[in-house]
């Protein structure tokens, strides 16, 4: 047997001597949990730091880059110390970086907005943001065609969606502003925007017709008094005289006295039917008509557009004109594809965006 010599050493005849007992240190803090200093903005790189990825792992996470395959721990790690820091992306940065914002702004109306719409722009929202993209809402008030443009162009969009009333000079500028989409929505194309093209004289044509086909020949024909919806009811009252319905404008402000006075004013002119430019006016023409006395449909039809719930809780239930725009999704996804890939010729391609349906109920 191999015997393995003991090594010497000059300390090992000394007796071990009981170590002197030693505080233990606080253990420092690392680097990645370290608060910020007061007032100090959190960075990329203290996200980076907190998360132990790299800042350009940081970027592809909160950028929702799908080029680079990153873990979903990973992405969880990163959106938690984001959270934890209250760091955003700096959007000017970011900007700078791809060339272009991922702002698309939509015009707010300057008048009132109905149900229909109201559905169709939350719709919209939620799926451009799925896209990441940011909406913004702009007011103008105040402003119009290439005015507004001037405005709009401020922020830097990269696309603008409906603006209406505005020329070629208006959409040159947002397009030399950086905007690779400009979509219209309106009866007709502008040069240098993809025209999406609503023509609301089928409207008032598609309710004429029903009215005529149920033997009505003397229709009064809604305008309301509120400043704007002249931009949709000038078309609907021009679609009801194409069809070939003998018409008297009837002036209505959205008001009970209004509508009372209004209903008077049918019976004296013995008109057998009634547009009433949209669901909400026809239901307050309706109630107003019901307590003057008068038969609905047996003395007057009444007829409403937009296709509303409460027009089928009525009685008799309103007949009315359904409006289909585009989903909110198809949009997005036509935003998207043209700031991916601008149209040299936009409005060459025109669209049609709405499409219209009767729905005959028991009010005519």
């Amino acid at each position: 047997m191999v015997q393995i010599p003991k090594q010497q050493s000059a300390q090992s005849t000394v007796p071990a001597q009981p170590a002197a007992p030693v505080k233990s240190p606080e253990p420092a803090r690392p680097a990645a949990t370290r608060p910020l200093a007061t007032g100090a903005l959190p960075t990329s790189a203290d996200v980076a730091r907190r998360a132990g990825v790299s800042r350009a792992t940081v970027s592809y996470v909160l950028n929702n880059t799908s080029a680079v395959r990153i873990s979903e721990p990973t992405r969880q790690r990163v959106h938690e110390a984001a959270k934890e820091l209250g760091y955003v992306p700096h959007a000017a940065a970011r900007s700078l970086r791809a060339g272009h914002t991922r702002i698309v702004l939509v015009p707010t109306p300057d008048v009132p907005i109905g149900p229909l719409y109201s559905a169709f722009l939350n719709e919209l929202q939620w799926a451009l943001s799925r896209l990441d993209y940011t909406v913004v809402q702009y007011g103008s008030v105040g402003r119009s065609g290439d005015r507004a443009a001037r405005a709009w162009a401020e922020l830097r969009p990269v696309a603008v969606l409906g603006p209406v009333g505005m020329g070629p000079d208006g959409i040159a500028v947002l397009r030399r502003s950086g905007a690779r989409a400009v979509i219209t929505l309106g009866p007709d194309r502008v040069e240098g925007a993809h025209a999406l093209l609503t023509d609301h004289r089928q409207v008032g044509r598609v309710a004429a017709e029903h009215l005529l086909a149920r033997g009505h020949r003397r229709a009064g024909v809604v305008m309301p008094k509120e400043p704007g919806l002249d931009v949709f009811a000038v078309p609907r009252l021009e679609g009801v005289r194409e069809a070939g319905a003998e018409t008297v404008r009837l002036p209505l402000a959205y008001d009970e006295q209004d509508a009372a006075q209004v209903a008077a004013q049918v019976r004296e002119l013995g008109l057998d039917a009634v547009f009433a430019y949209n669901d909400e006016y026809a239901m307050l023409l309706m109630r107003a008509l019901q307590d003057a006395g008068v038969d609905i449909p047996g003395d007057v039809a009444v007829m409403g557009a937009d296709d509303l719930m409460l027009g089928r809780l009525l009685r008799p239930r309103l007949s009315t004109v359904r409006l289909d725009l585009p989903s909110g999704r198809e949009l997005a996804e036509l935003v998207d594809r043209l700031v991916r890939e601008p149209d040299p010729a936009p409005e060459s391609e025109p669209r049609n965006a709405l499409t219209v349906t009767l729905v005959a109920r028991d009010s005519t």
